[in-house]
């Protein structure tokens, strides 16, 4: 059974409005792979929640269009993945559906493949990788290409207006506070305050 974390955030501004959970990954640098809204719940002032995940991963995709920020990723599919048994898929267009197929092991362990095929038209769909169900980076899948998704990931927490699945454009967001999980620490509390700074406890 994978172990759950939590993380309990309050808000103690004077505002309405989402706290979204988002992940980045320091190791890449590669402008194409977008961070997406992850986890998000709407909070009045004076109001907490709590948000709960497992780290296990998943293939996803979905017909997004252009992929830029403030489109909305809602997953087509949601494929369960394994970073050693089950990590990599083939993305294919089959009988004018988009799908994954043939999903495998991959030699190189710890990273998640999506090789896409010939007929993938561009500029239609989005492929990533998703973790305790919901999708987490995206990037805007083209014809004959190879994808890697790596874990490692930071971990971020913010307030305004976001929507589940929203793409990110994570170099705007002013307001962000990074949360880190300690050797055998599975809870994290994080309070937004009235002056609208973060404290994490």
């Amino acid at each position: 059974m994978p172990q759950k974390y939590s993380l309990n955030v309050s808000n103690y501004s004077r505002n309405y409005g989402s706290i979204c959970v988002y992940q980045t990954n320091p190791n890449i640098d590669d402008p194409r792979l977008l961070s997406l809204a992850w986890l998000v719940a709407r909070a009045h002032p004076t109001t907490r929640v709590s948000f709960q995940w497992s780290i296990d991963y998943s293939f996803v995709w979905d017909e997004t269009g252009h992929l830029a920020p403030g489109v909305i990723f809602d997953a087509s599919q949601n494929l369960t993945a394994d970073l050693t048994t089950s990590n990599s898929v083939d993305f294919i267009n089959e009988k004018g559906v988009l799908t994954f197929a043939n999903q495998r092991v991959s030699e190189h362990a710890g990273t998640l493949y999506v090789r896409s095929g010939n007929s993938v038209p561009f500029d239609y769909a989005a492929v990533g990788m998703g973790m305790s169900g919901a999708a987490v980076f995206v990037r805007s899948a083209q014809p004959n290409i190879t994808y890697a998704f790596q874990p490692g990931q930071a971990l971020w927490v913010t307030f305004g207006n976001y929507e589940q699945g929203e793409v990110l454009d994570v170099e705007s967001i002013t307001n962000a506070q990074q949360i880190n999980f300690s050797p055998n620490v599975f809870s994290v509390d994080v309070t937004l305050n009235i002056d609208n700074v973060w404290t994490v406890k």
